[in-house]
């Protein structure tokens, strides 16, 4: 008998081997991939965890340097711009009472959204045909950070109940119920503050809130927002650090 041919036994032999050292080499360069994809995925998990923990810190370092030093509103402790519009010596708004010393600086909001500094600064003057009731302050700031002066710095204004023989008292306007400032009367209030503390030998620490003498909720968005309030202080002594000329 002749033998068989197995040339094609062999072909298909060294087929079915080239085949499986193919798919060696496919499954090797599978799993490479899958590594390289698997080691890329790590990557950008671990980026993303630090991109998540850098930001936490940078909002952390900005909420601390807030406390610290306040909104950032860039006054000193100039004088500012006053519009001196004393009121009419009257037992209802401005008693002519020389003070007992200034110990203190109280801050109070108008509780009339969206009047004028002139407009409160009239209504006090008004006092005293009506004689409806004992009000006024030394100092009124408007919406776009006017100050008027009704009452001078050493006599009494009826704003601070106990405190009114011994204590500034400013009123701020403001635009809405919320009793929040405008950029514009919170810069000024900042820099009339430091001014005043500047002047009378004060820091931030005797600066209050009508809330602080009596409960009353004034100036409301300082009694509601306890940060803002903190932040109101650190402006003051931001300012006063800086100095600036009486």
């Amino acid at each position: 008998m002749k033998k068989q041919n197995n040339t094609y036994g062999r072909s298909v032999q060294r087929k079915g081997t080239a085949a499986k050292r193919g798919n060696t080499a496919g499954n090797r360069k599978s799993f490479v991939r899958k590594k390289k994809n698997t080691r890329w995925n790590i990557y950008v998990k671990a980026g993303i965890v630090v991109l998540i923990l850098l930001t936490a810190a940078l909002l952390i370092y900005s909420c601390l340097k807030k406390i610290e030093n306040g909104t950032g509103v860039n006054v000193d402790a100039s004088q500012p711009e006053i519009d001196v519009q004393l009121l009419t010596i009257n037992e209802y708004s401005r008693p002519g009472i020389e003070s007992d010393g200034i110990t203190g600086i109280v801050i109070h909001y108008t509780a009339n959204p969206g009047t004028s500094a002139q407009a409160n600064r009239d209504y006090f003057e008004g006092l005293k045909d009506s004689g409806e009731t004992s009000a006024s302050s030394n100092f009124v700031i408007g919406l776009e950070g006017e100050i008027i002066q009704c009452v001078p710095t050493w006599e009494v204004a009826y704003a601070s109940n106990s405190r009114n023989n011994d204590t500034i008292s400013i009123e701020c306007c403001h635009p809405d119920a919320s009793g929040k400032f405008t950029e514009e009367t919170y810069r000024s209030v900042v820099q009339l503050t430091a001014w005043l503390c500047k002047k009378y030998n004060l820091t931030q620490e005797d600066v209050i809130r009508h809330y602080d003498v009596t409960g009353k909720i004034c100036p409301k968005y300082f009694v509601d927002h306890e940060d803002a309030w903190l932040d109101f202080r650190a402006d003051v002594a931001a300012a006063l650090e800086k100095g600036g000329a009486d």
